[in-house]
């Protein structure tokens, strides 16, 4: 089995304007995600991020504080999974509880580089 990164982009909640009853049924679709996943046997761990953003960039390192409602796409969260390969990787990421707000699911493998 390989380690993939599952990463969250979108909008946030909040920026979507949905209520705290609604953010609170949103949260019970994740937490039966990462349930399914643990039965399972293919989450490793997974955390959301803060919406705040702080942005270095270029040759002289320069800082930029951004917010989620700044930026047009954030990345929410992520999760870590073990699958066989990236279709298997995919498959898990089908189960993504913000499809139908628009949100998306980046699916990378982790590259494991042998020490020298």
């Amino acid at each position: 089995m390989k380690d993939f990164m599952l990463i969250f982009i979108g909008k946030e909640y909040t920026d979507l304007g949905l209520s705290p009853e609604q953010m609170q049924e949103r949260m019970g679709k994740w937490f039966a995600w990462n349930q399914k996943m643990q039965k399972e046997g293919v989450v490793k761990h997974g955390e959301a991020l803060h919406p705040e953003v702080r942005q270095i960039s270029g040759p002289n390192r320069t800082v930029t504080d951004r917010t989620a409602a700044e930026l047009k796409e954030i990345v929410g969260g992520y999760y870590m999974v073990k699958a066989n390969d990236l279709d298997h990787a995919c498959k898990i990421a089908q189960d993504f509880p913000d499809y139908d707000l628009g949100n998306t699911v980046e699916v990378r493998e982790v590259l494991v580089f042998d020490e020298m």
